[in-house]
């Protein structure tokens, strides 16, 4: 139902987020027969629109990240998705017990029940070549991205547990990994530091800055390096960068206390409910052990069912109130 004026529109369930989390919920609240809104502040897809190519999901040997963001965006409307194109500004539950949703285009929506689905973004570093080489040599995920790089030699830009098991990792492809800090020392746990600075195909490069990704037509082609005690710099011919400095959960929007780790992330129970009633999460903001699309679209067809459970045993409990 819409309303005019400062007045709300109201659905049975919202949806944050039009990624592959998003997409899912949203497509099988249509086939629950709920009333309800996805709002994405860009185009659907999510991550899958900065991922070339994805060889890692049932069904598909290969597909362009692009391709896979419309089909499951035609699948969600195709069950009666309603998707509008603004930004959440904050997440807030109301006296009456459901959330009232504001945006940036000054509307307000109001549902019992909201999935947030609105993932989170890996750190950048910030350098040229950067954003240009994304996609062509510039990965945030070995997972999605390492086996494009079989006998290759490529970077691994990072000092935490994330650098140090990735580059682990991206031994099974890689011939040769260049794992850099900024830093002497790493963050990351003694044991994951073992497994790293041992291995016969990493080299660690300490003290050492990456100021810039050069490439060409084909893609990534070499670091520019600057050292942080001497203020050297050298160049490192590299044909693949993977930039591990951390990832930002997009859980800032919820207004209240709910229940979090020490890196921001949403703490779920097995229903994908969180600390606030009738609040849901999926996708890469929810504590997990790891982020992919396919956690992504498991969380949330769980959400979105238990959403739909959520919904019918609260119209029951006001049912039975409503005849006392």
């Amino acid at each position: 139902m819409t309303n005019n004026g400062n007045e709300k529109t109201i659905y049975d369930v919202i949806i944050i987020g039009g990624g592959p989390a998003g997409l899912c919920a949203a497509m099988y609240s249509g086939r629950g027969m709920l009333n309800a809104l996805l709002i994405e502040r860009g185009l659907t897809g999510g991550e899958l629109l900065n991922t070339e190519l994805i060889e890692d999901y049932p069904g598909f040997e290969s597909i362009l990240g692009r391709e896979l963001a419309e089909k499951m965006t035609d699948h969600a409307k195709i069950f009666g998705a309603n998707i509008v194109t603004d930004t959440v500004e904050s997440i807030e539950k109301d006296d009456d017990g459901e959330f009232d949703v504001r945006t940036q285009l000054g509307k307000t929506y109001h549902a019992p029940a909201v999935i947030l689905t609105a993932g989170g973004s890996p750190n950048k570093l910030g350098i040229p070549g950067e954003a240009e080489y994304a996609g062509r040599g510039v990965s945030y995920c070995a997972v999605c991205d390492g086996a494009f790089f079989k006998g290759d030699t490529i970077a691994v830009v990072g000092g935490g547990d994330a650098a140090l098991e990735e580059a682990t990792y991206l031994t099974r492809y890689a011939e040769k990994v260049y794992l850099i800090h900024r830093r002497a020392a790493f963050r990351g746990s003694a044991l994951l530091q073992e497994r790293a600075f041992n291995h016969p195909k990493i080299e660690v490069i300490r003290n050492k800055v990456v100021d810039v990704i050069e490439g060409g037509p084909s893609g990534t082609t070499g670091i520019k390096l600057t050292d942080t005690v001497s203020g050297e710099t050298s160049d490192l011919a590299v044909t693949g960068v993977f930039i591990f400095v951390g990832f930002t959960p997009n859980s800032g929007l919820i207004k209240g206390h709910f229940d979090h780790d020490a890196s921001g992330y949403v703490v779920t129970d097995w229903n994908m409910m969180t600390s606030i009633q009738g609040l849901f999460a999926a996708g890469d903001l929810r504590v997990q052990l790891t982020r992919q699309i396919t956690t992504a679209v498991g969380d949330a067809t769980t959400a979105a069912i238990a959403v739909e459970k959520y919904l019918a045993e609260r119209k029951e409990v006001k049912a039975a109130v409503g005849s006392a």
